[in-house]
């Protein structure tokens, strides 16, 4: 993997730069792409200290041409893209029957309208390179399973599951694999958030949401970044060139399928 190219959104923070920081490791040039800059600015640093070859760009997951500007940005930085990872993603908390539109808007946005943008651009540059690649989509154990008070959350990572066959099914012939990784209970921003807004509808203290979810998982414990990375890693690798179309629960045990 040595000298490859790997594009991953939302990756100044949490899972996506665990991820980056696995691919680096690995030997892949990193395009890192956020829509936070004084975040993503400290990461790129952090990578460059750690004599990883890096380049960001600050962007906006929702927004078609954003996307399309951030795969000229890897080309324009390393030559070419190898390996896309659409990461980004948000969470929104509430009773179904308190959704509007704003709301879906916004989340589906950012989940659903992000992995299509990405995915296009993606694909355009590598059917130019003729060489196939790997597009690499967030999808969520809640795109195997729904939850109370993450109806709209569900449905989005739903879709990320559809899209994700339906790309791969259009792009085999070009040698471009698409699969997703589907993390579950993880210690991070976002779960935070996802606890603090349960205790409204729950009567939870904080933290009491996070342990109820986190009980289920058979393995013991939450997952971490590095869990959902090394899996990830497999699928940025030639080890998982015969794997299409894919989304697999890396949650240490709590959806079964």
């Amino acid at each position: 993997m040595s000298k490859k190219v790997a594009v991953i959104t939302g990756s100044a923070d949490g899972l996506g730069k665990g991820i980056a920081e696995r691919l680096a490791a690995d030997g892949f040039r990193i395009v890192l792409s956020d829509i936070n800059a004084g975040l993503l600015a400290t990461t790129e640093q952090e990578f460059r200290s750690n004599g990883f070859e890096v380049s960001s760009f600050v962007g906006n997951v929702a927004r078609r041409d954003e996307q399309f500007a951030l795969v000229a940005h890897a080309v324009a930085a390393f030559g070419q893209v190898d390996v896309f990872i659409n990461n980004a993603g948000i969470e929104d908390v509430m009773p179904l029957d308190a959704v509007r539109e704003p709301d879906l808007e916004k989340v589906f946005a950012v989940n659903v309208y992000s992995v299509v943008y990405g995915t296009q651009a993606a694909a355009e540059q590598m059917k130019k390179q003729g060489t196939g690649g790997k597009i690499i989509n967030a999808c969520s154990i809640a795109g195997h399973e729904s939850y109370e008070f993450l109806s709209v959350y569900c449905a989005t990572k739903h879709a990320v599951r559809s899209l994700t066959q339906s790309a791969a099914k259009e792009l085999a012939r070009h040698k471009i694999t698409v699969n997703a990784y589907c993390p579950g209970v993880a210690a991070t921003r976002m779960w935070d958030r996802i606890d603090e807004e349960m205790g409204k509808y729950l009567g939870t203290k904080p933290g009491e949401a996070f342990e109820r979810f986190s009980s289920g998982i058979l393995l013991g414990r939450p997952q971490t970044a590095k869990d959902v990375a090394d899996f990830v890693h497999y699928l940025a690798s030639p080890d998982s060139d015969y794997m299409t179309g894919q989304s697999i629960m890396i949650d240490g045990g709590i959806v079964l399928r």
